[in-house]
């Protein structure tokens, strides 16, 4: 790699006027997994000029981000763990699910408004918490931020954010609920939430599907470098080398604490007055236990495939766990949503909410703050067409009936024979 291409990677990772600075070593061999294709950042990060056509739905957002990105960037965004069965299936199952429309509805009103522990937004979509998104565009986090202010929906800020929570706080109007990993060090865990609390966060999201870092294969052949992180400035050290390759799993493996588990969820509750939701969980039995704990709302996820490689996709698995919580709380579900209609299949199913991950990460990638907008603007508007086609005029009015899974078809034709 050229100079020039090593300025231009550090210079990625800043803004003009802001704080944050992101400076690496990178061995021959990283630099070379950076640098394998040419790479321009005066096409990477003008909102018009990576693709003169302009994206008609957010699987697009995909291959702009990864013409805009260096391999381990995007690499790391779009990989999963091991045979990335989990990850191919998030989004196929979706595909298993038929929609059964009603007609002659009067539709000429669409309200996809809805609430999620009492904030309205403007629709049953949010943005879930992704790691280190500076590395998809200099403005990282903030942009995000700024989008989810604009569309009138929740920002899940990680942990491992690339913005430190309070910059993104103070960045706009969001509501922002707060995305929390608990390391060995509890302190570190609970200075976390106390800020979060102390700047206006709303929740705590607490993953409780990583004891350790899953197998991910692209990372480690591409000997992952992890930037500073905001957040834990000052609390944990700065750098994390692998001997095997990924800075990510050298990061958890020195600092996730594998022995936390549900009768630590009422040390994390005591510290805080923010409700606190879990996110991971995929079977009934972890859902009862989440009620029996005290969860605010719960969050089925498989970490969008990048843990357990063949657990299942969370479509799959929601509505075992919305029939185990019975309304007692919220449930929300993210992973492999990529079109208005599996936002609808995910509503009939029990969700009141879907959260989003890589379509965002994509559209920061590729156009910026207005990326992002636009791929939140797109799920929204293609929910509210099926919506209308479907005969829905408001989110009370998706229903179990609405949808009908594989299994259910064939059962649905045994019965007609």
């Amino acid at each position: 790699m050229s100079g020039l291409e090593l300025q231009t990677l550090r210079e990625r990772m800043s803004i003009s006027d802001h704080p944050t600075q992101f400076v690496f070593d990178f061995s021959e061999d990283q630099k070379d997994n950076i640098s394998r294709k040419k790479y321009n950042p005066g096409e990477a990060f003008s909102s018009y000029r990576i693709m003169e056509e302009e994206p008609v739905n957010v699987n697009e957002f995909r291959e702009l981000a990864r013409r805009a990105l260096p391999k381990m960037f995007y690499d790391f965004y779009a990989g999963g763990a091991e045979d990335q069965h989990t990850l191919k299936e998030n989004e196929e199952a979706f595909h298993r699910i038929i929609i059964r429309p009603r007609i002659l509805r009067d539709v000429s009103a669409i309200d996809l408004s809805t609430t999620v522990l009492g904030y309205n937004i403007s629709m049953p979509v949010m943005i879930a918490p992704t790691s280190m998104q500076k590395l998809a565009n200099p403005a990282g986090e903030i942009a995000t931020a700024r989008a989810a202010s604009a569309c009138g929906t929740i920002m899940v800020l990680s942990t491992s954010s690339s913005c430190s929570l309070e910059e993104v706080a103070s960045c706009c109007n969001a509501i922002r609920f707060f995305q929390l990993y608990v390391y060995k060090r509890r302190d570190i865990s609970a200075k976390l939430v106390q800020r979060a609390e102390n700047n206006g966060y709303k929740a705590i999201v607490v993953t409780v599907d990583s004891p350790r870092l899953g197998r991910r294969e692209a990372d480690i052949k591409n000997k992952l470098v992890v930037p500073p992180l905001k957040n834990l400035e000052g609390l944990l050290p700065n750098k994390f080398i692998s001997d095997g390759g990924s800075g990510l799993e050298a990061l958890a493996s020195g600092t996730l604490d594998a022995s936390f588990c549900w009768e630590d969820i009422s040390w994390l509750k005591s510290i805080t007055n923010l409700p606190v939701l879990i996110k991971g969980v995929l079977t009934h039995e972890d859902a009862i236990k989440a009620l029996e704990v005290g969860v605010a709302g719960i969050i089925v996820s498989n970490h969008g495939g990048r843990q357990l490689d063949y657990s299942p996709a969370t479509i799959s698995v929601l509505e075992e766990v919305v029939l185990a919580v019975g309304g007692k709380v919220p449930v929300l579900v993210d992973g492999g949503i990529r079109r208005g209609t599996d936002i609808f299949k995910a509503v009939a199913l029990g969700a009141r909410a879907v959260l989003v991950g890589r379509p965002v990460v994509f559209g920061l990638a590729a156009k910026g703050e207005y990326g992002v907008k636009r791929v939140l603007e797109m799920l929204k508007d293609e929910l509210e067409l099926t919506m209308a086609l479907a005969g829905c005029s408001s989110m009370k009015e998706i229903t179990r009936s609405h949808v009908r899974t594989k299994h259910e078809q064939k059962q649905h034709l045994v019965s007609m024979l």
